[in-house]
């Protein structure tokens, strides 16, 4: 996905002179073609997350896009205050960029994990959250972030997820994109979790249930017509998200329910409230994590959805 964010944003660069891309020291070759093509709309800000994001803010102010980028924990966690100060209550169109998320860079340990950020952004006002799915769902939603004139934070993976969207798909930010329909089961995707929905998806297939599957990319804001259009129509809704199971999006969905005086039937997989380390992966640390097959099969089995 990080690759495909660099094109996209290549091509936005192209386009529009007052996108601006600042880095925190990491993807130096990455942005090649950016610096040959604008250097001084291109800056390494260095290990300085925070003052990176004062620099956006400036920017912004001065009637630029700024886009900063760099490794999720370092893009939110750290320099949180400056987000929440000098860009979410100026309101300001700064587009913040976490790459690697959620568990992706699981090897590294907790320092590189990160299940906090969703919770961190969508408590902001003014911020919107993003959570593609693939790089054709990124292609759709990263210009619409730019132009929104609003901040945003995009949730992007590292490398090598799959493609679940053949191709670019008519996604838009505040309204889920259905990639299957089906009328027993809904399973809502936040993010690269994808694949991991596709899997469950097949199975309950196989279990002669007619499932819907559905990318959930935007947290904030919620899809409410959707998440009404569930209402009495399916038996279970299913939530993934690589992500805390606090303050994630199944609790903004749960919180939404209250708000709307409104009952899903939901079964909630995310991450325990707990540190996840001494894995040397991202499927050993979705094992780890309960974010795995097996696990939800057997939890939806002493729920009577399979059999």
């Amino acid at each position: 996905m990080r690759n495909k964010f660099a094109e996209v944003l290549l091509q936005l660069m192209e386009q529009d002179d007052k996108v601006v891309l600042l880095y925190a020291d990491i993807g130096n070759r990455l942005f090649n073609k950016h610096k040959e093509l604008a250097p001084d709309r291109v800056i390494n800000a260095g290990i300085a997350e925070a003052n990176m994001a004062s620099m956006a803010a400036g920017m912004a102010k001065m009637g630029l896009k700024p886009v900063i980028y760099t490794i999720t924990p370092f893009t939110t966690a750290r320099n949180f205050e400056q987000i929440k100060i000098d860009i979410a209550y100026q309101n300001l169109p700064v587009t913040i960029v976490g790459t690697g998320s959620g568990l992706a860079y699981a090897n590294l340990g907790p320092t590189h994990h990160s299940f906090e950020d969703i919770a961190l952004m969508r408590v902001l006002p003014n911020m919107q959250v993003v959570c593609p799915c693939d790089s054709n769902e990124l292609s759709a939603l990263l210009p619409q972030a730019i132009a929104s004139g609003k901040p945003c934070y995009l949730r992007i993976g590292k490398k090598n997820e799959p493609l679940i969207n053949v191709q670019e798909p008519s996604a838009t930010i505040g309204k889920v994109n259905i990639i299957k329909r089906g009328l027993d089961v809904c399973i809502l995707a936040v993010g690269t979790i994808i694949d991991l929905a596709v899997e469950l998806q097949h199975k309950l297939e196989e279990q002669g249930k007619d499932v819907q599957l559905v990318s959930f990319h935007t947290v904030k804001p919620l899809d409410s017509e959707f998440l009404l259009s569930l209402v009495n129509q399916y038996r279970q809704v299913i939530i993934l998200e690589e992500h805390s199971k606090h303050c994630g999006a199944g609790s903004a969905i749960f919180e939404w329910q209250i708000d709307n005086n409104v009952m899903l039937n939901i079964s909630h997989f995310a991450i325990d409230d707990k540190f996840i380390d001494q894995v040397g992966s991202t499927q050993s640390a979705r094992i780890k994590a309960r974010l795995c097959l097996d696990f939800i099969l057997n939890k939806l089995k002493n729920k009577a959805l399979v059999v």
